[in-house]
């Protein structure tokens, strides 16, 4: 991946060719980030790099994700005691060709396994050990970059762990992940950490200007709404589902309203809750953050801060300035826990059906409650 076609991050950028210039590349680095905010594709075009210099031919190798000295890693579910990602190297490739800025939930919707459990085994580990262990295919450098290596189980962590300590001459590799929760203090004692931070909004925003035909007025609602990730706005424009999200919000406001004078109205909110369960785990998550950007929007009306507010429903004759009337800050930070929570329950794998119908009942309460 060549450094222009990343977004954002110019500092970042230069210190990292410098570091390849100046002949300082760390063995074993860790890319700390959202896989929105770009750590794959730096670490492509960092890989890229190394290897260019050593054959001018490499770039297009790279480029294709098919250059034989490097190697990429990442988490797979178990299939017929099968647990590496050797399987499933095509499919990876194809979506990461597609967009390089996809993440975790993408990989899983893309192998439709969002009720497996993705993850970095052992023999994966293993595996590439073994690659490592023979010579380079052009006599230079081999890469490793291991795509969200924080889904490393205790066993692969430990032989990972040998595997830093221990490297083969001329190797290189990369990990990537959202954070350090998930491993050993010895892997990262080990590691050279870069932290990449949040695309600036200017990113984004020249990212799709250039990249896509849309409005300015779109532009600037997804900058604002997507907060520097970059997956999440490319996901956004390729399956906006805002139209339908909107009827859905108000359908729940609207139900969620007439409840505490008339209870028959909690079997709309049930049927509604059961329609958005049956949707895939990534397109509930996305209606649960509109839901909270909404509820957010509302309480900037109802402030008097209308010039914050980018984005409003029109949809159903809703009345946008009447209904944010009732949010405020004494319902507000309780609206937006309920929704938090049921995102955690739903990343954890509950019952989509009973965790949108206990979210669509508490609504009833909230909404009511006096400022």
């Amino acid at each position: 991946m060549n450094w222009d076609q990343i977004a954002g991050h110019e500092l970042l950028k230069k210190q990292l060719q410098q570091s390849i210039s100046e002949n300082r590349v760390s063995h074993a680095q860790l890319f700390l980030g959202k896989e929105g905010y770009g750590t794959l594709p730096l670490a492509l075009a960092y890989a890229q790099e190394i290897l260019k210099n050593e054959n001018e031919t490499a770039s297009g190798k790279v480029q294709h994700l098919n250059h034989l000295d490097l190697h990429i890693s990442f988490p797979v579910f178990t299939e017929k005691k099968e647990s590496t990602s050797k399987r499933l190297y095509t499919e990876f490739r194809e979506m990461i060709l597609e967009n390089p800025y996809a993440n975790l939930d993408d990989w899983s919707a893309h192998l439709e396994s969002e009720n497996k459990q993705l993850f970095i085994s052992a023999d994966e580990v293993d595996e590439q050990n073994k690659k490592f262990a023979l010579k380079s295919y052009e006599g230079g450098t081999k890469i490793l970059i291991m795509w969200r290596a924080d889904k490393m189980n205790a066993s692969a962590a430990n032989k990972l762990l040998k595997f830093l300590e221990e490297p083969p001459e001329k190797t290189l590799i990369i990990l990537t992940a959202e954070d350090t929760n998930s491993f050993l203090p010895t892997i990262l004692s080990r590691t050279q950490i870069l932290e990449i931070p949040r695309l600036e909004d200017k990113d984004v925003d020249l990212y799709l200007k250039t990249h896509l035909e849309i409005t300015e007025e779109r532009r600037k609602e997804i900058v604002h709404q997507t907060q520097g990730d970059l997956n999440l706005a490319l996901k956004i424009l390729q399956s906006d589902g805002s139209d339908e999200f909107e009827e859905l919000f108000v359908q729940w406001v609207r139900d969620a309203f007439q409840v505490k004078k008339h209870p028959e109205f909690l079997k709309n909110i049930i049927s509604w809750a059961r329609n958005v369960a049956g949707w895939n785990r990534e397109k509930q998550k996305k209606f649960l953050e509109y839901c909270a950007e909404m509820f957010r929007l509302a309480m900037l009306e109802n402030y008097g801060l209308p010039n914050l507010v980018y984005r409003k429903i029109d949809v159903q004759n809703f009345k946008w300035l009447k209904f944010s009337t009732y949010i405020h800050g004494a319902n507000i930070e309780s609206i937006l826990e309920e929704i938090s929570e049921a995102d955690y329950h739903l990343q954890r794998n509950g019952n989509a059906k009973i965790v949108w119908t206990d979210l669509g009942i508490k609504l009833s309460r909230y909404i009511h409650k006096k400022a």
